[in-house]
């Protein structure tokens, strides 16, 4: 094995993989906000019409493939008159993507808090937004947290498939060294172990975070 491709590349390696870190962080935020607006909204309920357009959407970004949503965000949309960027198209599809499955945890986190929690607030006299803030949230984190950090890593690998967008990334930055080198198991080797490195750290952190959520040090 011959890893002098990728130590001569190892700048532009490195600088792919800080491009695939804020795309990926940038997307989970947006789809975390999704989440978090459809999940609440359709756990504390909201009217008929409204939660059939949110299901829709859940069931659309849910049920087809990624790569053909960014192609269509990225190439189809400019066909009506909505361009944007390749940066944009990318962090649009990966959010409304995973957003669709992060309301769902959303959701299923605030069902799991007690009936009689939301009532004993509503009888203090706390409003929606206070008795979410103060009530809620805190105790759907903890159940959420390890999904969600789990999503983040999922939305961290599947940012490879921006790739398509002519998004030098870490998973296009390997593909270009390649047709440069001809070098596919040392490339697609490091290209593995940038992906592990990062994941494995999200997972790291996930437990940090879940140990100090339990101990109530950061609450």
């Amino acid at each position: 094995m011959d890893f002098s491709a990728v130590w001569g590349n190892l700048g532009f390696l490195l600088e792919a993989s800080w491009l695939t870190i804020y795309l990926s962080f940038l997307s989970f935020l947006v789809a975390l906000f999704i989440g978090v607006i459809i999940g609440t909204s359709r756990a504390l309920g909201v009217p008929k019409i409204v939660e059939w357009i949110m299901v829709c959407y859940m069931e659309i970004f849910r049920g087809t493939p990624l790569l053909v949503q960014l192609f269509f965000i990225y190439y189809g949309l400019p066909q009506v008159g909505i361009a944007m960027s390749a940066h944009q198209a990318a962090i649009l599809g990966l959010s409304l993507n995973f957003g669709a499955y992060m309301s769902e945890i959303v959701r299923s986190g605030v069902l799991a808090i007690d009936k009689g929690q939301h009532e004993a607030a509503r009888a203090l006299g706390m409003n929606s937004w206070i008795r979410l803030r103060y009530i809620i949230y805190p105790q759907a984190l903890r159940i959420t947290l390890p999904p969600l950090t789990n999503t983040y890593a999922a939305i961290l690998k599947d940012s490879s498939l921006v790739s398509v967008l002519s998004i030098t990334e870490l998973t296009r930055a390997g593909q270009l060294i390649y047709v440069r080198t001809y070098e596919p198991f040392e490339i697609y080797l490091t290209l593995a172990l940038f992906y592990f490195v990062m994941t494995f750290s999200i997972s790291r952190l996930s437990r940090l975070l879940e140990k100090r959520l339990s101990s109530g040090s950061i609450m």
